[in-house]
């Protein structure tokens, strides 16, 4: 795993180092102000289970992947201040040692010290101060180094640790077939001490409501300006549909505006212009005439404004281009990531990590009905942060649109889990049971 920190005056210059330095499959693991501009620190080949093995017992306090990184982040940070540090520290002693051998009128700095480890009594007590100072500033050169050789290794590897009782291997079990990582199951497996396995289930549960964040406010009262972010068939534009209009419905179209920044596919408008054209909504394209900022100045009376992107990856053209735009705009614009729920869970933070440079503010969870189980959904938000502002369940509009809260979805989920296991059972006994899907 390669990480590099980029320095810049903005965003979009910080985002240009990282496409020509490290390329289309960088990721983001932290961005913030700092004097001057912007610091972002990003990897390649980045692997959560290898930056929590890097970090070890540390990366227990990492409550879901964005903290990880964040962490991980840090770590590099400390480390180039350690290397920093140190070179500095070396060139001062050698600039020293230069110093003092011109001192010396007839041997050199290297020569004196020689005699010092033949244990020879000469040179004068002029050059046993020199070495004294010499010995000082090399022992506190290998304390910066041994510190230094401990930040860059790491943790030593340690044996596993025991002690995991009957009930909490059973309810990590239980919570892996609920659909939720093995790291996370194992996570909340381990909060519950001792007693029954449904208590653990129940205290489990709960746990996990609480870490699936949701706004209060719905975007139709609060207004402002939202971007949707996402790969190709997540359900983007329709989802924007469900949302113009159940807006409409309620507060009418005369305050409302539909934007697409996807001039890459051709007719990639037409289902968007079909959405305005129902509603009698304006939708404005983003080209080469018209910046998404030059837009958005022209629909700042508007309560709500709605932007589709296009479904890029690291790989097409135009990919950086578009997270840039929206990086960079001078308008508070909330990108959201649209999730597949049918999706696998690599596959999730694929795309998460795919478009996280566009300063994701939360996400929309698409497809629940296609879903065999929706813990990896669950799991996944808990574990990047991602606030989840609503969910969709269908194709009707606006009828299959529903704003987000914690505790109906994990119910929902352990709902979809009785289903799926009834289901099973059923077919055991019919002999039809269906093959196992691979991940």
């Amino acid at each position: 795993m390669k990480v590099k920190r980029f320095f810049a005056k903005s965003m979009a210059e910080a985002l240009k180092q990282v496409s020509e330095q490290m390329g289309p499959d960088a990721v983001i693991l932290s961005n913030r102000r700092v004097d001057g501009g912007v610091e972002i620190v990003t990897a390649l080949d980045y692997d959560e289970n290898m930056a929590r093995q890097s970090l070890g017992e540390q990366a227990s306090e990492a409550t879901n992947g964005t903290h990880l990184a964040e962490m991980q982040a840090e770590r590099h940070r400390r480390l180039e201040d350690e290397l920093s540090r140190s070179r500095s520290r070396i060139r001062e002693v050698r600039e020293s040692r230069v110093e003092r051998s011109q001192g010396y009128p007839g041997a050199s700095f290297s020569d004196v010290q020689d005699a010092v480890i033949d244990g020879f009594d000469e040179p004068a007590s002029s050059s046993t101060s020199s070495h004294a100072d010499y010995s000082d500033e090399l022992a506190r050169m290998r304390s910066e180094i041994s510190s230094l050789r401990e930040l860059m290794g790491g943790p030593r590897n340690e044996p596993a640790k025991t002690g995991v009782s009957a009930v909490q291997q059973r309810l990590s079990e239980r919570l892996q077939e609920f659909g939720l990582s093995s790291v996370l199951a194992g996570s909340l497996s381990r909060q519950y001490k001792s007693g029954k396995l449904g208590d653990g289930w129940r205290q489990s549960l709960k746990m996990l409501a609480t870490g699936v964040r949701t706004p209060r406010q719905e975007w139709l009262d609060e207004g402002g300006v939202y971007a949707l972010v996402g790969p190709t068939g997540s359900g983007k534009t329709t989802t924007i549909g469900k949302l113009a209009a159940r807006y409409v419905l309620k507060h009418g179209a005369d305050s409302l505006a539909l934007v697409t920044t996807d001039r890459y596919r051709v007719a990639a408008h037409e289902q968007l212009f079909v959405f305005g054209r129902i509603l009698n909504v304006p939708v404005r394209v983003v080209d080469e005439s018209n910046t998404l900022d030059d837009i958005l100045d022209e629909l700042s009376d508007r309560h709500l404004v709605l932007i589709d992107t296009a479904g890029l990856t690291s790989s097409d053209k135009g990919y950086q281009e578009q997270l840039a735009e929206l990086a960079r705009s001078h308008h508070n614009v909330r990108t959201h990531l649209v999730v597949s729920a049918t999706s696998q869970p690599r596959i999730m933070k694929s795309v998460w990590h795919c478009y996280k440079m566009a300063n994701l503010t939360g996400c929309v969870m698409t497809k629940i009905d296609e879903a065999l189980t929706l813990g990896e959904s669950l799991g996944f938000v808990m574990e990047t942060g991602l606030p989840v502002a609503y969910y969709t369940d269908g194709q009707k509009i606006p009828g299959d649109l529903h704003h987000a809260e914690a505790v109906p979805l994990v119910r929902l989920a352990v709902e979809r889990l009785k289903t799926l296991q009834q289901q099973t059972a059923a077919e055991k006994i019919t002999g039809t049971e269906r093959p196992r899907e691979t991940a």
